[in-house]
């Protein structure tokens, strides 16, 4: 698909190119009380050198969010760091980025991304939680092993992101059934509960909003051990209801020059809007 199209489309869901675009936004978000994790587009990268200068931009993320005193924190994604490079090399790159995090009172957040870096992930979720508590990873409710991984970390006392999980993935590993799908969503998110830990609800989907509404008030789960997230530009009517009703919501900020591919993972999420745009650009009818 043309860089130009796929543009046309990413616009809505991508604070831009700069940080300071991110950081602009954000605001206009706090401003309405609702809350922010910034994340630098970038993944898989090809070498150490590409890792190291991602990882120089989410250094200033987390000084940017210090200066401008933001109600946001920073999520990465592991292989930009490296971890399919070298594990060893990820750590330390992620433990910096923690540490930092540390050092300004904020909180990281490492993403789940597709089948090959599960277990890598987890593994270094793993390592990072021996020395810190302000670090986070994300289950997939759409993988098969994720009821597993739960009982695992919960161990732990790990901040979750829960969320349906948007990676292509074949059906030995994958629920394809939507509504399995969120049958398991909802059994995660209460063996989480049940172990105390917090919990961040992701989803743009109102029945799993619902649900949730429901679990929280059914187990009386203290506003202190969840906030609802979303992405940028998805489901807006939905993001203020949440925070009209008195729940703290997450927004997903995206920035950055590495904006395609992941254009492309929403455009797969949500192929009907791939139809809309195409329709309108060429005046289909």
């Amino acid at each position: 698909m043309p860089n130009s199209i796929v543009w046309f489309f990413s616009k809505r869901y991508i604070a831009g190119e700069n940080l300071n675009d991110a950081v602009n936004l954000v605001k206009s978000l706090n401003e309405k009380g609702i809350y922010a994790t910034i994340d630098v587009l970038g993944e898989a990268i090809k070498n150490k050198d590409e890792a190291l200068h991602d990882k120089s931009k989410c250094l200033e993320v987390l000084e940017a969010i210090k200066i401008n005193n933001l109600m946001a924190n920073l999520s990465i994604k592991p292989t930009q760091m490296g971890l399919g490079l070298d594990k060893d090399f990820a750590f330390n790159q992620v433990s910096e980025l923690v540490a930092k995090a540390v050092a300004m009172n904020n909180f990281l957040r490492i993403d789940m991304e597709d089948s090959p870096y599960t277990d890598l992930t987890i593994e270094l979720f793993k390592r990072l939680k021996e020395k810190y508590s302000n670090v986070g990873i994300v289950i997939q409710s759409y993988l098969k092993r994720s009821s597993n991984d739960v009982v695992e970390l919960n161990k732990l006392n790990a901040n979750y992101r829960l969320c349906k999980g948007i990676y292509i993935e074949p059906a030995e590993i994958a629920f394809k059934d939507r509504q399995k799908v969120r049958d398991n969503f909802m059994k995660l998110l209460e063996e989480m509960f049940n172990a105390g830990s917090y919990v961040g609800i992701a989803t743009h989907d109102e029945y799993l909003v619902k649900e949730a509404y429901r679990l929280i008030k059914e187990k009386n789960i203290p506003k202190d051990k969840f906030e609802f997230q979303m992405l940028l530009g998805v489901r807006e009517d939905l993001r203020d209801k949440i925070n009209n009703d008195g729940f703290k919501i997450r927004i997903y900020v995206p920035f950055g020059k590495q904006w395609y591919r992941y254009s492309i993972r929403r455009l797969q999420e949500n192929p009907e809007i791939a139809g809309h745009i195409f329709k309108n650009i060429f005046r289909i009818k």
